[in-house]
């Protein structure tokens, strides 16, 4: 029996000069370290597009925003009370364009520039408590009472954090490290109370006083006719 010699075919010769490796080989071929951050971006990428598309239900669950309120109780400090009459109270709103450079270095790298809307309200009482006897005149068949009051004033302007807002702020290279490091970055302290002053301000230029004079004068008339006076005569000036 003869034998038959079988010559195995030669294998084919692979090319594997680095000009030819196919995208997929490149990146298989790549270290650990650089596949780990592909591979999480393109897993980020996959979650987003899901959650836009509602395609991986409970996404917004697992990653969304939870707010808890751990306030603890609100104590009472203190009672006081009040002999005022608040007899009319102003809007108002103003446009603070507030500005700080430094001296000797361009807006680029020292400075801001915040402008910012403030809207806010003013009060107007007459202060009651101060009235005694002799502030008040009635004729003895009780028909006619005149009352002398002090003048109305003011009380302090309150910003409505609902409707004040900053429009657009500008700050410096440092300015903005700065807020970097900061527990409060981008702090409006400055531009609320600068806006508080110039409400209060306009407040003492409006007919706020005068309007609550004239809304006690017509409070007092009311409740005095009611009690039976016929006539009854309001006149501000120094009480006491």
């Amino acid at each position: 029996m003869t034998s038959t010699d079988v010559t195995p075919e030669p294998e084919q010769s692979q090319d594997r000069s680095p000009s030819r490796r196919t995208p997929a080989s490149r990146v298989s071929g790549a270290p650990w370290w650089v596949k780990l951050p592909v591979g999480l971006v393109v897993l980020v990428v996959l979650l987003g597009i899901g959650s836009r598309l509602d395609l991986v239900p409970g996404f917004d669950d697992v990653f969304g925003e939870k707010t808890k309120d751990r306030t603890g109780p609100t104590l009472l400090k203190s009672i006081q009370d009040l002999s005022r009459y608040q007899a009319a109270s102003g809007n108002f709103q103003v446009v603070v364009d507030l500005e700080k450079d430094a001296k000797f270095l361009p807006d680029t790298l020292k400075g801001s520039r915040t402008l910012y809307v403030g809207a806010g309200s003013v009060g107007s009482y007459v202060d009651l408590g101060a009235i005694g006897e002799k502030n008040v005149q009635v004729n003895e068949e009780r028909t006619t009472a005149t009352l002398r009051l002090p003048h109305a004033r003011l009380d302090k302007a309150t910003l409505d954090p609902e409707r004040s807002y900053a429009v657009s702020k500008q700050r410096g290279l440092f300015d903005r490290l700065g807020d970097f490091f900061s527990d409060n970055p981008g702090d409006e302290r400055a531009v609320n109370k600068l806006a508080a002053q110039h409400i209060q301000d306009a407040a003492k230029e409006s007919e706020l006083t005068a309007r609550a004079e004239k809304n006690t004068t017509s409070m007092l008339q009311g409740l005095l006719t009611s009690l039976g006076f016929k006539e009854v005569t309001v006149v501000y000036g120094e009480a006491g």
